[in-house]
């Protein structure tokens, strides 16, 4: 009980506020006062003692002394300064690497490190069986740091200057402008992840950079060739009788590089509907346009040209052959959608065209497009065969299978690949052959 300050007289409430008040002076002023000594004798065997009182934060009387120093984060008054330096040490060692860890896969060092034995065709051996017996490192959004310079190594494509992409771009509206416009504003409207990363300008800028690189290689050829034409008839001309003029319009009419003649198929060559889903990957695991811009030409001009032209004759050819894939490898299933009036022209359209990048979740499409650049695009073509095998049950269940394949299930790229591999090696060689070449 002495302990306790004597309570002078009056109301037995007043003194308790009197110590508190006085406490909480000494607390926030830290002052040499006459009233110092009561607050400081009280407060010392509370903390030796353990009887805090709960209401009250005696605790806070050091924290004016160690908040001048600008401490981390702590939950500690009394917290030394030693675990803050070992905390500052040991950020930078997070931050090497891939950024995912501090190991990095074997797949990110062959990539990072090249070949060791200077063996290049071997070394990507190597990196295409590590593509497929290991996943590209990636986030919750499917981000890498390393997957676009995977895609560019295995599809062998040479930088290109940003001075050339930039060029492209200053040259304004390209003959596929308006129907660029018409389409990159829905593409993937529904993906969050797409929306949050790619803008509609950047789609647009790409799509209209790649259009007019298509228009300048359709009409080079013609340019070429032009000043030698010209100079045949003006030598015919002069050489011989004024009939040879009536040949004139039946030499000058195969030039298809004429504006005034071909404005129409010239911008059906350069730009077809779903060029813009086929895209959007591509900017979207890029790290700059530039990049997404050498992958994207590349593809349309090299690995499906057939795609993109204006009757898109390659995705036709590839929706047959995954009747003719399907019907080998699933005979009941194919028989049953065919009895309904169910080929795949009917709904495998847009999983041909944009190699599956119309079906959902968007990091799924990325680890599929891994499978795809290591092994070849074709697969692609399997892929969905494997797709359909997925849902056999729920499509021979169903009366309508038109219902069930308005809309594919969410990819799952590990399962697809797995069944992919499988179903490769049902394949006769001769119709392996033409899954190799129907995109060209």
């Amino acid at each position: 009980m002495s302990s306790i300050p004597p309570r002078p007289g009056g109301p037995p409430s007043q003194p308790v506020r009197t110590v508190r008040k006085i406490q909480s002076h000494h607390t926030l002023s830290s002052s040499n006062n006459a009233a110092n000594a009561r607050p400081t004798h009280h407060r010392a065997p509370r903390l030796s003692a353990g009887h805090e009182d709960v209401s009250r934060p005696p605790q806070l009387a050091p924290a004016p002394q160690i908040r001048p120093h600008r401490r981390a984060r702590s939950n500690s008054d009394a917290a030394s300064h030693e675990p803050v330096v070992s905390q500052a040490q040991k950020r930078p060692a997070r931050k090497t690497g891939s950024g995912f860890g501090v190991k990095r896969s074997v797949l990110e060092s062959l990539l990072r490190d090249g070949p060791q034995n200077a063996n290049v065709l071997e070394a990507l051996q190597e990196l295409r069986y590590l593509v497929l017996s290991t996943r590209v490192d990636a986030d919750a959004d499917g981000m890498s740091p390393y997957r676009i310079y995977l895609w560019l190594v295995l599809l062998n494509i040479a930088p290109v200057p940003t001075d050339d992409y930039l060029t492209l771009i200053h040259r304004g509206r390209s003959p596929a402008y308006t129907k660029i416009r018409n389409d990159t504003f829905r593409t993937l409207a529904t993906d969050p992840l797409f929306k949050r990363r790619v803008t509609e300008a950047s789609l647009i800028r790409l799509l209209n950079a790649v259009a007019w690189k298509l228009h300048d290689a359709k009409t080079a050829p013609t340019r070429s060739h032009r000043p030698s034409s010209r100079k045949r008839d003006k030598d015919r001309l002069i050489n011989t009788p004024p009939r040879i003029a009536e040949d004139e319009p039946f030499i000058d009419e195969p030039s298809p590089g004429e504006p005034s003649a071909g404005a129409n198929m010239s911008e059906s060559a350069i730009y077809v509907q779903g060029m813009n889903v086929l895209c959007a990957p591509f900017l979207y695991a890029a790290r700059s346009e530039v990049e997404a811009f050498a992958l994207f030409h590349y593809f349309v001009t090299r690995e499906c040209p057939g795609y993109v032209r204006g009757a898109m004759d390659g995705v036709h050819r590839g929706l047959r052959l995954v009747d003719r894939c399907l019907e080998i490898v699933e005979p009941k299933l194919a028989a049953y959608l065919f009895d309904k009036g169910m080929q795949a022209e009917l709904y495998a359209f847009p999983s041909v065209l944009t190699l599956c990048a119309c079906t959902p979740p968007l990091p799924e499409v990325l680890h599929l497009w891994d499978f795809l650049f290591a092994y070849g695009p074709h697969l692609n073509i399997l892929c969905i065969v494997a797709q359909l095998i997925r849902m056999r049950d729920t499509i021979l269940e169903s009366p309508s299978p038109n219902k069930i394949l308005r809309s594919f299930p969410p990819l799952d790229a590990k399962e697809i690949i797995a069944l992919t591999v499988l179903i490769v090696r049902k394949i006769p060689d001769a119709l392996y052959a033409e899954l190799l070449d129907h995109a060209k």
